[in-house]
């Protein structure tokens, strides 16, 4: 088998064919606990058990339900040989085992094809710079890898180009590592990584973790788009970051393949204001949540029952001359709503979160909002506020409504959300939501004023690993503030609101004095 330099290849009638994505995995360890790896490591001893070979299985899998054309080089030393579960998923067409040289070539060789029962073809020499790892590989203080005989019968792999996969990743994030890697790919470069930094960062040796950038080479894991996590204290919790728009109830495999990417805890929520879960599990633990809500029917309806006070306001803004209208995503409407965002660091008594923030991001946020809705407010055709709509099942989501505070006195949030109403009404749209209740007092009286209720319905913790159980057991996966009770909230909510502001400002007079 040989490597062709000429990344992209033409068919017979001259179109380009897709590069094939050249994978070379060392797997140097056995387990993700690196302290259980040294363990058999040292001892000279192959592990065994469900951990055993994990992240390579996970990357092995991912490469197997690609439908890129790939081809993935296993390197592998004494304590790491394949286990029967991981041989059966290494198929032949996309991939080849190959020998890691630890110590002794010519032992390490027969072991690997005794147990691989395939031919080997490549090896590669497993390199220790450190002290400590050459004693536990057994070498001796002044080699830092094992000799391999000029007559050794494999094809050494170090005449194929390489580069860093999971270095790459610890430097880059994986949307820009991702990008510098296809680049690679199309140069024909194989791209290295070690499976053990799949997941986790390295902090000495600046590796990994790989996962994300390597899903999307290879356009897989899709079903994880969506996925929000979040590490609190020793346990990392998930959830779909559209569960509001769409019924995100979680299957047996897709639990276990949450489980196998490190998390520990899934969440998820039961829409019950337009669906319901068919059945659920007893291991499921059922809290409650709450959004703010508004069933609509009409936009008559909604007008006659919002009030006289909130339908005056929305005149109001009429005669202030406040006009909206639905906006396409464009530089413009980044610019007004960077306006916006930068007038004031502190919005409702707390710190604003995108005071400073620079046109690029803004941006970013505007033209990767996919279907979502953007309506602005206008006064003398410049926007003065804006409204971002997202849509789901039966579902509108607000996902930020924001207007300038000198022109508070003209009602502009009133009218975006009447517009969001119209909007609604005339696609059809029953319900539109507008974030959680309960933990802001002003902006929960805004809601109500604009015929928005509290909705509570069932939120689900699901358990993955035993940290997991741990944190669901101590009731950890829950937000303090979600934790406490109404009483103790209310008269915390100054308090907080007065450590923000403070915090902010205390922010930007240290960057002030820079």
């Amino acid at each position: 088998m040989e490597f062709n330099n000429l990344t992209i290849a033409s068919d017979a009638e001259g179109s380009k064919v897709e590069a094939e994505i050249k994978l070379r995995m060392d797997v140097d360890y056995a387990f993700p606990s690196r302290f259980k790896s040294f363990f058999y490591t040292l001892l000279r001893i192959r592990g065994a058990g469900n951990n055993y070979l994990k992240n390579s299985k996970i990357i092995a899998q991912m490469i197997n339900e690609s439908k890129k054309r790939v081809k993935a080089y296993w390197f592998f030393t004494p304590t790491t040989t394949p286990d029967k579960s991981l041989l059966s998923m290494l198929q032949e067409d996309k991939h080849e085992v190959a020998l890691h040289v630890a110590t002794d070539p010519y032992q390490e060789l027969k072991g690997l094809e005794k147990v691989a029962n395939r031919r080997i073809r490549y090896y590669t020499v497993h390199g220790t710079e450190r002290l400590i790892a050459r004693l536990l590989w057994g070498r001796k203080l002044t080699e830092a890898k094992a000799q391999v005989p000029i007559d050794f019968p494999l094809q050494s792999f170090y005449a194929y180009h390489t580069d860093q996969l999971d270095i790459l990743c610890y430097n880059k994030p994986p949307d820009e590592a991702r990008i510098i890697a296809e680049e690679w790919i199309q140069k024909g470069i194989v791209l290295h990584f070690h499976p053990e930094w799949l997941l986790q960062r390295g902090t000495t040796n600046h590796r990994g973790p790989v996962y994300e950038t390597l899903k999307r080479i290879l356009d897989v894991d899709t079903d994880l788009d969506t996925l929000v996590v979040r590490k609190k204290a020793f346990f990392k919790i998930a959830q779909n970051s559209a569960e509001y728009k769409w019924d995100a109830f979680p299957s047996t495999p897709f639990l276990r393949k949450l489980a196998d990417r490190g998390l520990d805890v899934f969440t998820f929520i039961e829409r019950k204001w337009c669906s319901n879960i068919p059945s659920r599990e007893k291991s499921w633990v059922e809290v409650q949540d709450n959004i703010a809500l508004l069933h609509i029917k009409n936009y008559e309806d909604w007008l006659s029952a919002i009030g006289k006070k909130t339908r005056n306001m929305i005149r109001k803004a009429e005669k202030s001359g406040v006009r909206t209208e639905i906006v396409q995503p464009s530089e413009t409407l980044a610019e007004g709503i960077l306006r916006i965002y930068n007038e004031t660091p502190i919005r409702q008594g707390r710190a604003f979160p995108h005071y400073g923030i620079t046109l690029d991001p803004v941006k970013r946020i505007v033209t990767s909002a996919g279907n979502d809705t953007f309506v602005a407010a206008f006064i003398d055709n410049e926007i003065v506020g804006f409204i971002q709509l997202g849509y789901g099942d039966k579902t509108a989501i607000i996902q930020q409504i924001l207007s300038f505070q000198q022109h508070s006195d003209k009602a502009l949030n009133n009218a975006l959300i009447a517009k969001a109403v119209q909007i609604c009404v005339s696609n059809g749209i029953e319900y539109l939501m507008y974030g959680r209740m309960g933990n802001h007092p002003s902006l929960d009286k805004f809601k109500e004023n604009n015929g928005f209720a509290k909705f509570t319905f069932p939120r689900y913790y699901v358990a993955l690993t035993t940290k997991g159980l741990i944190a669901v057991k101590l009731r950890l996966q829950k937000d303090l503030k979600d934790s406490l009770p109404a009483a103790i909230k209310s008269p915390l909510f100054p308090v907080f609101s007065w450590f923000s502001r403070n915090k902010q400002r205390s922010k930007f007079w240290l960057h002030s004095k820079k």
